[in-house]
């Protein structure tokens, strides 16, 4: 099993890349929170071996020829080792933290998909630059301003998803599913692989011509506090309650999102008990952790991303990663 695990800070991104390698990471990837996604990408990438991942690049507030322009220079500067990963965050964020528009998400990233399809085929293939769609409108693309073409061919592009919508959408149109982390193997297998075969089978596509890359949460040792908080944080968003659904954990969401708007971040957690701490998450020693990983992507995935709500000390993670593979 290849396992991917984070990249935090542009600081210390070739240090820690250069670690991650050595505890037998197969890469490193970067998440939109406190930090920017590309930056720790371009540092990393001088270190030989490793994939890179965004994980995810928030889609909606970007223009689809500003991310062109910035996969296309990762995918050249690693060698072609470049994932785009992409998601579209929820409308909180994208409206009042973004402060940019938040219309008809899905509609509007599978077109963002196809305009840079269209850009690495005017880049790498010569192609005339036509795309007009209903929410992008790509036209012009001057040999002066086009890079040419990559070495390394156009990086693959993968969508972040939780929702059956979104993840029909990955399934139609992209090279790769991002399983978002807030999940559990009731989840995966009931609710997200039955999308993702009704998304390949209505755009004609195999379960070959889609990664599927589950991620997951992982707490090591014995205090999980900040693992609860992260768990609280992500069941406040109306956008994750099916996850709960899934288990009859429903009308904690509503309680937690209640809480998080009165700023009770600490209480929260204190919300999150054991059975849900162990059922969304991967915890305890190395050896438990990779026990739940492996039960719980069984059958759907041969490769996963490690999420956690700091870095990961290289030792357990090595561990982790020998029980893996």
């Amino acid at each position: 099993m290849k396992v991917m695990t984070a990249l935090f800070s542009p600081t210390d991104a070739v240090q820690r890349a250069a670690l991650l390698r050595e505890a037998g990471a197969s890469g490193v990837f970067t998440f939109e929170g406190p930090r920017e996604v590309f930056s720790p990408l371009v540092l990393a990438s001088t270190v030989k071996g490793l994939d890179l991942m965004t994980n995810v690049a928030i889609a909606l507030p970007r223009n689809p020829i500003q991310l062109a322009h910035q996969a296309n220079d990762l995918q050249e500067i690693s060698e072609g080792r470049f994932i785009l990963g992409l998601g579209t965050q929820i409308r909180a964020q994208i409206e009042k933290r973004y402060g940019v528009e938040f219309d008809r998400p899905v509609a509007r990233i599978k077109e963002m998909v196809g305009a840079l399809r269209a850009i690495f085929a005017t880049w790498n293939e010569g192609e005339r630059l036509d795309f007009r769609g209903e929410f992008y409108r790509h036209t012009l693309m001057t040999p002066t301003l086009s890079p040419g073409p990559n070495p390394y061919g156009p990086p693959p592009i993968y969508l972040g998803a939780l929702g059956p919508r979104m993840t029909r959408a990955a399934a139609e149109v992209a090279d790769g599913l991002l399983v978002m982390p807030f999940g559990s193997k009731r989840f995966l297998h009931e609710k997200t692989m039955p999308a993702v075969r009704e998304g390949l089978a209505a755009a004609g596509r195999t379960a070959e011509d889609l990664a599927v890359v589950p991620e997951v949460i992982v707490s090591v040792g014995e205090d999980h506090t900040s693992t609860r908080m992260l768990l609280a944080f992500y069941g406040s968003t109306p956008a994750y309650r099916p996850v709960l659904d899934a288990h009859g954990w429903g009308d904690l969401q509503p309680q937690l999102n209640a809480m998080s708007k009165q700023g009770r971040w600490q209480e929260m957690s204190t919300l999150i008990d054991d059975e849900i701490l162990h059922t969304i998450a991967a915890c305890g020693t190395p050896a438990e952790i990779a026990a739940h990983i492996r039960d719980r992507v069984e059958g759907v995935s041969d490769r996963i991303c490690l999420y956690q709500p700091g870095p990961i000390a290289a030792e357990p993670l090595a561990e982790i990663i020998d029980a893996l593979v």
